[in-house]
């Protein structure tokens, strides 16, 4: 990159299985391909390290830092990015449910931020998914924003993005992208995905980087369409049905001009009384 304010990105879409080695090895290689062509910053999806039943989720779940992202702090150190593992099994105190993490690493291998999943999947939709994601998950209560190259980056999780609260306190906390990891189900993606992306971008002047698992465990297949959404909610990027890799140059530039344009965040009237 030449411009300052420009910053090249990649998204991996998986396909992962319950093969926890193979799953490993297929995400940090993508992320080493997407790194090598020049992306500064590599987002990898929600659960890419297992999909399947509860307790391989439980049995594949490592502390932070530990195993597996030692292997993508080597992909970050071999070609001098950052890599964003979307989201990984953590053991916490409850060994019957790890957190959901997002772990951000540096450039030179060493862990820039950890982001456990706040919201959890706890859902019946018909003719749709059922799922506790409490039942095999310890929440998070922090939400996070880390400095990439002088950025602000907001981290979030899947269900993360029914809630816009999480992103307004990003972006007021400096946040001018938004990550959203996920393995977000092919029912509720078919009519809530893309749109849901647009709004948190629209909402904030920020971009939405939103790398997804494809296909998955039968019965409960993912939707796919990673995507990147600009500042002004134009999708900029996004993947096919299958496994691969979609890049785009982030214009920080235009995040500062929309803002300025549209100053939503500095409009606000957060203490307006409700009256029933």
């Amino acid at each position: 990159m030449t411009d300052a304010a420009l910053l090249r990105v990649a998204l991996v879409q998986l396909d992962a299985g319950p093969d926890v080695e193979t799953n490993i090895a297929i995400a940090s290689s993508l992320a080493d391909e997407a790194a090598a062509a020049g992306a500064r910053l590599v987002a990898l999806p929600e659960y890419l390290q297992y999909r399947g039943p509860d307790d391989g989720y439980r049995a594949s779940a490592r502390p932070v830092p530990g195993p597996w992202t030692d292997r993508f702090a080597a992909v970050a150190t071999r070609n001098d990015a950052w890599i964003l593992v979307g989201s990984l099994a953590e053991t916490s105190d409850e060994p019957a449910r790890p957190y959901n993490t997002s772990v951000l690493i540096a450039p030179d291998g060493s862990i820039a931020a950890i982001y456990r999943k706040i919201h959890l999947f706890d859902v019946a939709v018909e003719d749709g998914p059922v799922d506790r994601e409490s039942d095999r998950v310890s929440p998070g209560d922090r939400a996070v924003v880390v400095e990439v190259d002088s950025i602000g980056v907001g981290l979030s999780i899947c269900y993360d993005l029914r809630f816009p609260e999480l992103y307004r306190a990003l972006a007021l906390a400096g946040a001018e992208v938004l990550c959203v990891p996920a393995n977000f189900t092919e029912r509720t993606g078919r009519d809530h995905w893309e749109v849901l992306l647009r709004a948190r971008a629209i909402e904030n002047g920020a971009y939405v980087l939103a790398p997804g698992q494809v296909g998955g465990p039968p019965g409960q297949p993912a939707f796919g369409r990673s995507m990147i959404v600009d500042p002004w909610g134009t999708v900029v990027a996004q993947a096919s049905d299958r496994v691969g890799i979609v890049t785009a140059d982030l214009d920080l530039d235009r995040v500062r001009s929309i803002r300025r344009q549209i100053p939503s965040l500095a409009n606000r009237r957060p203490g307006a009384t409700v009256v029933r």
